[in-house]
């Protein structure tokens, strides 16, 4: 049972339900993104493909990604993708065109590595703000652009996990040895959680989470914004398998992943990146079942890396979309995409591959509904 104090924390000030309150009590309404939830029981969801491997294509050099606000920039910027929405944002607006145009229907900000903490190796940590505002503008306009009341196209603010890791030490002799505090983490995701929110987004994408502490603290800061703002979005968490032992890299299988970061009661959790379609199968079948009161989503990799390869992995569009077209003919997903190595023929082919399939049911929580009986 808990406590008077414990209760009292998962209630705003404003009276409004925490985004951490407890399981059985009702999620409050969404104030953006209202139409995915439903469209989720309707059909499997198309979410977009790397937006990094769109740009290593336009072999842009030092100086577009400089642009002329940063020509005499201290430090190297090639590289630093996320920064293309201020000096490139046409190039960030065609790329997220195409895959719109692929059959997309969400398309995630050019924002995976937009927090200070990651843009201090660029020296740009004063810039994240805005970077992310920019970011979600772009998405918004594209996304604005492709929408029909039939169909609706949506922006997913991406959160990415931060170069840093609040669980694991940074050198083998020293094990207690931390490079980013939880704290540090919470503010870096607040700030850009407020750039994307102010820029447009319709809901948050907590992704390729390595270290579910990181991830922690990201929740964390979208519940503090959340209750600030008197926003609701929907929250997607998506984790990555390092290896064939099925675990993220702090440790977790992937059901621990889930019952760590279940609280933040997500709309949708599931896995992206790693080791492509082939490997992550048992991984994403572990989880549609642990994980029964919620949508599952899945991007994975176009297979393991390959520099010979135009894209920088193994699978060809046909490849991606006939693993995934399988998942979803077993039952496994609600929404499907790509992550690294992806381009938008892959995600025309998924599109295609999983349009015949019903979405993964989600099963009543038997747990939630006796608590509040």
């Amino acid at each position: 049972m808990p406590t008077a104090h414990a209760t009292a924390r998962h209630i705003s000030k404003g009276g409004r339900a925490s985004y951490n309150a407890p399981m059985n009590r009702p999620a409050p309404a969404y104030t953006r993104g209202a139409a995915l939830a439903p469209l989720l029981q309707e059909r499997i969801v198309i979410i977009d493909g790397a937006m990094g491997t769109m740009i290593q294509g336009l072999k842009l050099d030092e100086a577009a990604f400089r642009g002329a606000r940063l020509r005499d920039h201290p430090k190297d910027l090639k590289g630093n993708n996320d920064l293309l929405s201020l000096t490139r944002p046409d190039a960030v607006a065609a790329i997220h065109a195409a895959y719109l145009e692929a059959g997309a229907d969400i398309i995630e900000t050019n924002t995976f590595g937009a927090t200070s903490i990651a843009q201090e190796d660029y020296g740009l940590a004063a810039l994240a703000r805005e970077i992310n505002v920019a970011a979600a503008r772009i998405a918004r306009a594209q996304a604005d652009r492709f929408s029909t009341p039939e169909r609706p196209r949506f922006v997913a603010g991406a959160i990415g996990p931060t170069p840093r890791t609040a669980s694991l030490s940074p050198d083998v002799s020293d094990p207690g040895a931390r490079n980013v505090s939880f704290e540090q983490l919470r503010h870096a995701y607040r700030e850009q959680a407020d750039g994307l929110l102010e820029g447009g987004c319709d809901l948050f994408l907590v992704e390729t989470i390595f270290d579910t502490l990181n991830a922690k603290a990201a929740i964390f800061a979208l519940d503090e914004l959340m209750e600030a703002s008197g926003e609701r979005l929907p929250v997607i968490i998506s984790g990555t398998v390092t290896d064939a032992s099925g675990r993220i890299l702090s440790g977790q299988t992937v059901a621990a992943f889930w019952h760590s970061v279940r609280h933040a009661r997500p709309l949708a959790v599931g896995l992206n990146c790693a080791l492509g379609a082939a490997v992550m199968r048992p991984y994403i079948e572990e989880l549609a079942k642990v994980a029964g009161d919620t949508f599952i989503s899945c991007y994975p990799n176009a297979g393991l890396p390959n520099p010979m390869s135009d894209t920088g992995f193994d699978e060809t569009p046909e490849v991606t979309g006939r693993l995934l077209g399988e998942f979803a003919g077993a039952g496994f997903l609600n929404l499907a995409g790509g992550c690294c190595g992806t381009t938008p023929a892959h995600i025309a082919e998924i599109a295609r591959r999983v349009s015949p399939y019903r979405p993964r049911q989600r099963h009543e929580p038997i747990f939630t509904r006796m608590l509040a009986a």
